[in-house]
C-alpha cells in the first residue's frame, strides 16, 4: 500500500550547528513522541506484508521525504550482488516463574549462561533476593502471553496433547549466588536434574519472553523467531528479520541478492536503556558474537565485486563491526561491548534493514551513526504521521547505501 508523500513536517538539517552536535551527544536529543496505539502488539500476517519505509537519497529526511513500500518489495529494492547479513540466533524460553519457600511469587529472565548451569538473572523483585536464597520454579504449559489460541499450534504452542506436558514435571530450583553489580541481576545456580541440561528444561519451565511493551500479543511462540533462527541463546529476537518468509529469501536468491549470517545472542546490552545524560559515557554490556569464516569470505568477494553489504538489523551490525574493530573484519567468537553512536567510523556495513526503536535507546543511536540524529527523528516523524507501526513486531526501514553518511 503506498501512500502519497509528505514534505510539509521535514526540516533542513543539512548545515549541523553546534547545538546539535551537542544534541548528538545528550541522550535527550534521542527522544521523541509516539502515540501509544501505534506500539505493535502483534506481527504482520504474512510476516512479509508488514510496510517498509525506504531512505533512498542523500537528501531523505532533509529536503525529501521517505518512500513508502511493502516489504515484498524488498527484492525489487536491492542489486543484483548485495549481500543481506543476518542474525542467525534463537530466542529460548528464558522467563521463568517460581516462588521463595516463603511462597512469595518470583520471575526470571535469564540472560547469560556464566558456568555450567550457572546462569546471570534478573529477578523481580528483586531486592530483598541475597546470597544462599532459593527459587523453586514452575512448569508453565501456555506459550507467548499465555494466549489461548498460541496453545496446541504446531509452531509454538504447548497443546495439551505435547509430550513436555504428558511427562512427569521433573524438579527445578536455583540458589543465589551473589549479585551483578553492572546489570542489577543476580547470579542463579541451578539444581538439574542429572542427565539434563538447563536448556532442555526451558522448554518446561521456560516461557520465550515478550518486550514489556508488548501487553496484549496473541502471537504464538514462533513468530517471535525469525524462519532462520538457527542457533539458541538470545532472550530476544533480532526483529528486522521476523519480516522475512521462505518464499521471499528464495526470491532474493533468485535476483542473485545473496545472503549470510553472523550470531549475536541479544541480551541485555540491546534492550538495556542509556541512563547517562552524555551518551559517550554509556556502557554497553557485553553480548555472545560469532562471525563465521565463510562470512568473511562472503563479505570480502562482495566488495570486491563491487557489491554492497545490507546488515538486517542492528544485532547483525554489531557482530560485523565489533569483529572488525582491529581495522578489518576477521572471523570472530566472542564477546563485544561495542557501542555505536553518531561519529562512529564505519567499517563493513554499507546498508540497514532495521525496525523502529524506543526513544533515548541505544539502538536509535546506533541508526543515527548511519544517516545522522535529527534526519533519523524527522523519518521518524514521517513515519508517525502515516500510522506506521513501531517496536519489535512493527513495521521496518530500509537505509540505502545512497542515503547513508549525508547529515551524520
Amino acid at each position: 500500500m503506498k501512500q502519497k508523500l509528505v514534505q510539509a513536517n521535514l526540516k533542513d538539517t543539512s548545515s549541523p550547528q553546534e547545538k546539535d552536535l551537542e544534541l548528538d551527544c545528550s541522550v535527550a536529543g534521542y527522544d521523541y513522541e509516539l502515540p501509544p496505539e501505534l506500539i505493535a502488539q502483534n506481527p504482520a500476517v504474512p510476516r512479509d506484508s508488514s510496510r517498509l519505509l525506504v531512505i533512498n537519497s542523500p537528501t531523505t529526511g532533509i529536503e525529501a521525504a521517505p518512500l513508502h513500500h511493502i516489504f515484498h518489495d524488498l527484492p525489487a529494492l536491492l542489486r543484483s550482488g548485495d549481500l543481506l547479513v543476518m542474525n542467525n540466533t534463537r530466542v529460548i524460553p528464558a522467563r521463568l516463574y517460581g516462588h521463595k519457600s516463603t511462597g512469595a511469587k518470583i520471575q526470571v529472565l535469564l540472560l547469560e549462561e556464566r558456568q555450567h548451569n550457572c546462569w546471570l538473572a534478573l529477578v523481580k523483585p528483586g531486592k530483598s533476593f541475597k546470597r544462599g536464597a532459593k527459587i523453586i520454579f514452575e512448569p508453565r504449559e501456555a506459550g507467548i502471553g499465555h494466549s489461548k489460541e498460541a496453545e496446541g499450534r504446531g509452531a509454538g504452542g504447548r497443546g495439551e496433547n505435547s509430550p513436555l506436558l504428558l511427562a512427569p514435571s521433573p524438579q527445578l530450583t536455583a540458589t543465589v549466588l551473589e549479585t551483578d553489580a553492572a546489570t542489577g541481576g543476580r547470579l542463579l545456580q541451578f539444581d538439574v536434574p542429572e542427565g539434563k541440561t538447563l536448556v532442555e528444561l526451558l522448554e518446561v519451565f521456560g516461557e520465550v519472553p515478550l518486550p514489556p511493551y508488548i501487553t496484549t500479543s496473541e502471537a504464538a511462540d514462533e513468530q517471535y523467531q525469525t524462519v532462520y533462527a538457527k542457533q539458541p541463546g538470545a532472550i530476544a529476537a533480532p526483529t528486522a528479520g521476523l519480516h522475512f518468509t521462505p518464499e521471499l529469501l528464495q526470491q532474493l536468491r533468485d535476483r542473485q541478492i545473496n545472503q549470510a549470517f553472523v550470531t549475536l545472542h541479544v541480551g541485555v546490552g540491546t534492550f538495556r536503556p542509556v541512563e547517562v545524560e552524555d551518551v559517550t559515557t554509556h556502557q554497553m554490556h557485553e553480548e555472545w558474537i560469532e562471525v563465521p569464516a565463510a562470512t568473511v569470505e562472503q563479505i570480502r568477494a562482495t566488495k570486491a565485486a563491487g557489491g554492497r553489504i545490507i546488515a538486517v538489523g542492528t544485532t547483525a551490525v554489531r557482530a560485523l563491526e565489533g569483529a572488525a574493530q582491529s581495522g578489518n573484519l576477521q572471523p570472530f567468537c566472542g564477546k563485544t561491548d561495542l557501542f555505536i553512536y553518531p561519529g562512529y567510523q564505519w567499517r563493513v556495513v554499507d546498508g540497514l534493514i532495521t525496525n523502529f526503536h524506543l526513544p533515548r535507546s541505544s539502538l536509535l543511536m546506533l541508526v543515527s551513526a548511519l544517516i545522522g540524529r535529527q534526519r533519523l527523528l524527522n523519518i521518524y516523524n514521517e513515519a508517525i504521521a502515516f500510522g506506521y507501526r513501531f517496536y519489535s513486531f512493527g513495521d521496518a526501514m530500509l537505509i540505502l547505501p545512497s542515503s547513508v553518511g549525508v547529515g551524520s
